[in-house]
């Protein structure tokens, strides 16, 4: 079975289009279950009714005529249940409904199974017999292997828009959920943007003249350099200089030693220039989409991206002129950050792609641009939507199209009192985050690039809680040198001064990784990664701890802190060598104090070390991003289990409360930097445990301050005693929303619950 399961999914997967996947699918199916039919209904997009797509053994003419409704027949019954139906004679079952038009007349014998993606019914896979006879347990396993391949077929067409011929009520509303990767919503014109050319349409021939073929390549990619300095040029004052940084990536990538010196290599083994750009190319993304390592899996959209802009050059010098509204929504397979730098500036208003993650250098672009953003959003129709008004909310990451007149008000309602909110909230800038009765709490900021400054200095942010030092190693193609990390890190510094400044060492592997520096791991969360990675590589560590220190003269406000920390030897190990890199710094004449060193809290194990290492360090922080994965084991970037992430939940209220009173008895400060401490709801809680500091996106910062200032330490404490009661996440989170609406501040929570 397994052969036969494997020849179906290869000869499926090549099929020219979907009518001719489903009709090969039902054939090969019918053939190797020894049945007289099998069938394939798929749910339209209004989601109401199952329409007939293909068939081996019912009658042709039925096809793509003949629909049951969603609760409709044995059909229905199937994907209500979500599970397979196996019946000896389906005419006996009482919900058998009868179709003259299929001809199902003779079949007795029935086996239905749920064609599932993502948690949703997509349709239903059967197979049907004359006999009066129950299908046996290994027919049913393989038609339900079967099932979850098709299901990535059928999804595939949805989001190309191969299936829009189902649709019976396009003006329904329709949302497409994908992952927020930037926060924020917009209402505006969709703008398909799509490669200038197709490579994989690219075919192979010989060249008639082998240097004529290498002088074109190369003059194609002297246009594209020349195009990616323009763009680099016109980012300039928009972006950063991490984020700049991608496009020295670009052009090191096109250099003679790296994707341009094999493409010549390959048109002097005798294919023509477009053919070999074509071979190199789906090379090179083929490898990079194989790596387990999620952030290495986005770099074939950038390789991607640069063979399409070659071809382009290399098959004409005449693009067509795209438009761009001035309420522009861009949509994409993918969209990478040299396509946004094409768009007048100011245009875009909201992003979404059905590729992508928070760790593309697309996300990364965005939010540092604060433009709303969904990435993965895999069931768009990309060509039905564009030029169509469309609705991004980056709050929940979905994007919503055939917005009813209602919904759309709604959404504007949102970006109306976002907008009034924000600019209601700047007189607070200047103000601490003082309850009523003047308990006290400093709010920060977490930094990444260049851009978070102004925006952080802006709102008022009471120094850095967390400085991730990863994301100028991400945007390079190499490690930086001590001189370039020292520049980086004075910028931060300086900007901050005198507030404090919380630099995290080296934090990758996991979900972060560096394209130069690949770990490759089968389950890399639980691997190498943070701390770990820095203390098996002191060259790496010491250089970034000396450029940290350097940075840091004349103005005190450094702290270095250490991710991923699980015993208290790792801490005592990284404090060593920062001691080391102190005295050599010294002895070269730079006079500096040593700063305070801390630990993150992010692992079960270090919640219950904090005691032990509050004791050997000088201040905790806690990383409720990390903390609440491992906790519960769920990884908040899977969509399939997603919903499982929750801050609220009792173990992790209850892990914070250990850190905490571990603080408080070595009487050593402790905060907070990860997304809890930028909720108004969950910052209250924090509050009223006791952390000393809350550390956030710049975004949130204001609201959180507004939360903080409108009630009283007692309000907090209150709460926070009864929900400690509680046994439910979901329930804590729902009583928290309630307790702050009664305490006036229901407008403040928009942003966690859109529409």
């Amino acid at each position: 079975m397994l052969d036969t399961l494997r020849r179906i999914v290869q000869e499926v997967n090549s099929a020219a289009d979907l009518k001719s996947a489903l009709d090969l699918m039902a054939r090969r199916v019918r053939d190797a279950m020894g049945t007289e039919v099998c069938s394939i209904y798929l749910l339209d997009s209004s989601g109401q009714r199952y329409v007939l797509m293909a068939s081996e053994g019912l009658k042709r003419e039925a096809i793509g005529r003949v629909s049951l409704g969603i609760a409709e027949g044995l059909i229905g019954q199937v994907g209500l249940r979500e599970e397979p139906i196996n019946l000896e004679d389906a005419f006996v079952h009482p919900k058998f409904h009868y179709l003259s038009e299929t001809g199902e007349d003779p079949f007795h014998a029935f086996l239905g199974v749920p064609v599932m993606h993502h948690g949703r019914v997509l349709g239903v896979l059967v197979v049907q017999q004359r006999d009066a006879r129950r299908f046996d347990q290994s027919e049913e396993a393989f038609l339900v292997t079967i099932s979850a391949q098709l299901s990535a077929v059928v999804a595939h067409a949805r989001a190309t828009g191969a299936l829009d011929d189902l649709d019976t009520q396009e003006l329904l509303p329709k949302i497409y959920d994908g992952q927020p990767g930037a926060s924020g919503a917009a209402i505006g014109t969709a703008v398909l943007l799509f490669p200038p050319a197709d490579l994989s349409s690219v075919p192979d021939r010989e060249p008639e003249n082998i240097d004529a073929e290498v002088s074109l390549l190369e003059s194609a990619l002297m246009r594209v350099r020349t195009d990616v300095r323009a763009l680099a040029e016109r980012a300039k004052g928009r972006l950063g200089n991490e984020e700049q940084a991608l496009f020295d990536v670009y052009l090191r990538m096109l250099d003679k030693h790296a994707l341009a010196g094999e493409i010549v290599a390959k048109i002097r083994e005798g294919h023509w220039a477009q053919g070999a750009l074509r071979i190199v190319i789906e090379a090179h993304i083929r490898n990079f989409e194989l790596m387990d390592d999620e952030y290495l899996r986005e770099r074939a959209a950038d390789v991607r991206d640069l063979g399409r802009r070659v071809l382009a050059e290399l098959q004409s010098r005449n693009r067509r002129v795209q438009e761009f509204p001035e309420q522009s929504i861009l949509l994409g397979e993918e969209i990478t950050p040299t396509m946004l730098m094409e768009v007048p500036q100011g245009r875009i208003k909201g992003i979404a792609a059905v590729q992508g993650s928070r760790n593309s250098h697309m996300a990364i672009v965005a939010r540092a641009m604060g433009i709303p953003t969904v990435v993965g959003a895999q069931g768009m129709p990309l060509k039905q939507l564009d030029g169509k008004e469309v609705i991004v909310d980056g709050f929940r990451g979905r994007l919503v199209a055939n917005a009813s007149v209602e919904l759309k008000q709604q959404f504007e309602a949102i970006i109306a009192e976002e907008l009034t909110l924000q600019a209601g909230l700047e007189k607070l800038r200047e103000l601490p985050a003082e309850t009523e009765d003047g308990y006290r709490i400093q709010v920060q900021v977490n930094t990444g690039l260049m851009t978070d400054i102004s925006r952080s200095l802006e709102r008022g942010a009471e120094g850095v809680g967390l400085y991730r030092t990863e994301i100028p190693f991400m945007m390079r193609d190499r490690f930086p040198s001590e001189e370039e990390q020292r520049q980086i890190y004075r910028e931060q510094l300086q900007a901050f001064a005198p507030y404090p400044v919380t630099m995290r060492t080296l934090d990758v592997g996991g979900d972060k990784a560096l394209p130069y520096f690949p770990i490759k791991e089968e389950n890399p969360f639980l691997g190498w990664r943070g701390i770990r990675v820095t203390l098996d590589h002191p060259e790496i560590f010491m250089v970034q701890v000396r450029a940290m220190l350097k940075a840091s003269q004349g103005l005190d406000n450094l702290r270095i802190m250490l991710p991923m920390v699980t015993s208290v030897f790792e801490a005592e190990d990284a404090q060593h060598l920062i001691h080391r890199a102190w005295l050599e710094v010294c002895e070269e004449g730079i006079e500096v104090p040593m700063p305070p060193v801390g630990v993150m809290i992010e692992v079960p194990a270090a919640v219950y070390q904090a005691r032990a290492l509050a004791q050997r360090v000088d201040f905790l922080s806690v990383g409720t991003n990390d903390l609440t994965q491992y906790l519960l084991a769920v990884d908040r970037n899977n969509r399939q289990v997603a919903d499982l992430y929750n801050s609220y939940h009792p173990a992790v209220l209850h892990a914070l409360m250990l850190v905490v009173e571990a603080a408080r008895e070595e009487e050593k400060p402790v905060s907070v930097c990860g997304e809890m401490a930028g909720e108004p709801g969950s910052a209250l809680l924090l509050t009223a445990m006791g952390f000393q500091a809350l550390s956030m996106n710049a975004s949130n910062l204001l609201k959180v301050k507004a939360a903080i200032r409108k009630v009283k330490i007692g309000f907090a404490r209150k709460l926070l005693n009864e929900v400690l009661a509680m046994d439910n996440g979901e329930v804590i989170s729902s009583y928290v929303d309630l307790q702050l609406e009664k305490a006036g501040l229901g407008e403040l929570l928009h942003h966690r619950r859109s529409v």
